[in-house]
């Protein structure tokens, strides 16, 4: 199984507007809700790619258990477990508008609940029986207030000592404590690279992250596809074409792909490749934590992955 953490787990609500203008009222074409936050996208992707996949994290309040009800409902044949950890506060909701005219996003995301030092310690026990039986771990996502900044660099020490691959994919000051801790992967998109290491060319940004810490770099590169860092070498891969739509979610579709492709034992360019197609194919999906499967299918052979030079 592969587990996916979402410190900071969130109800995704997502409007559809024929035009989205500032200060006016409009009215919305179509609503979706669904779990979200970073991890939870992530492994219901997974269970529809036919992974059994656990989700941890918090949950609590209100927010928390339409969650719980909609993770029961997720895709992928009941692949996708709850073991969120209850807390008192009420789980964060975030906003998604998108106007289907030009095809982009507004996005409003809350700060989410404060979680207490009994919380965590809950959620580590959690956590490390889970790892027990896992095959790969993917930490993903924003620290909920209350969480210390090294905390994604303990849980990255806890996969280690477990000898699990564990994969980072955060930003700001918890992606650079959490490096530190030398992770089999980190996730980052090139905004939140350039803000690690200072260098804005990826390729420079992704090798001074591995200095860093960082075992493995895949760098997502928004609509120019993804760059992959390793110590066996470097590949770029990106759509065949743009693709118009939502692209909320699509770097979780991306970890998706890394991780399954990881656990099934395919080599770089073919994790690449996968990651890629699945990310294009969830800017045409209706809300984070989908894509469609058709465009995926046809996207996966048009994908060509090139060998980089990455020192």
């Amino acid at each position: 199984m592969i587990v996916t953490v979402t410190l900071n787990a969130a109800l995704d609500i997502t409007y559809r507007v024929p035009r989205l203008r500032p200060a006016a009222e409009h009215r919305v074409a179509e609503t979706a809700e669904r779990p979200g936050g970073k991890g939870l996208n992530v492994a219901r992707v997974l269970g529809a790619l036919g992974h059994r996949a656990v989700v941890a994290g918090f949950a609590g309040g209100p927010v928390g258990a339409v969650l719980h009800e909609l993770l029961g409902d997720s895709p992928g044949g009941g692949l996708v477990e709850d073991a969120l950890t209850p807390i008192a506060g009420n789980s964060r909701r975030t906003l998604g508008v998108v106007d289907t005219g030009s095809g982009n996003t507004t996005q409003l995301n809350e700060a989410g609940p404060y979680v207490t030092p009994d919380e965590w310690d809950a959620f580590l026990g959690t956590y490390t029986g889970l790892l027990a039986d896992a095959s790969a771990v993917a930490l993903c996502g924003s620290l909920p207030p209350g969480l210390a900044v090294g905390s994604y660099a303990s849980l990255v020490r806890a996969a280690q000592a477990a000898d699990v691959p564990v994969l980072l994919d955060t930003g700001g000051e918890p992606l650079r404590r959490g490096i530190a801790a030398r992770p089999d992967l980190v996730k980052p998109n090139a905004e939140e690279l350039a803000g690690l290491t200072g260098f804005t060319e990826p390729v420079r940004a992704a090798r001074e992250a591995r200095r860093r810490g960082a075992r493995a770099v895949a760098a997502s590169l928004g609509p120019d596809g993804m760059l992959v860092s390793t110590a066996d070498g470097g590949w770029q891969a990106a759509p065949p074409e743009r693709l118009r739509g939502n692209p909320t979610g699509a770097g979780d579709s991306a970890v998706a792909g890394l991780l399954s492709a990881l656990v099934e034992g395919l080599p770089w360019p073919d994790r690449l490749a996968r990651a890629v197609a699945l990310s294009a194919a969830t800017v045409l999906a209706p809300a984070a934590g989908e894509f469609d499967r058709e465009a995926y299918e046809a996207l996966l052979p048009r994908v060509a992955v090139t060998e980089r030079v990455v020192g």
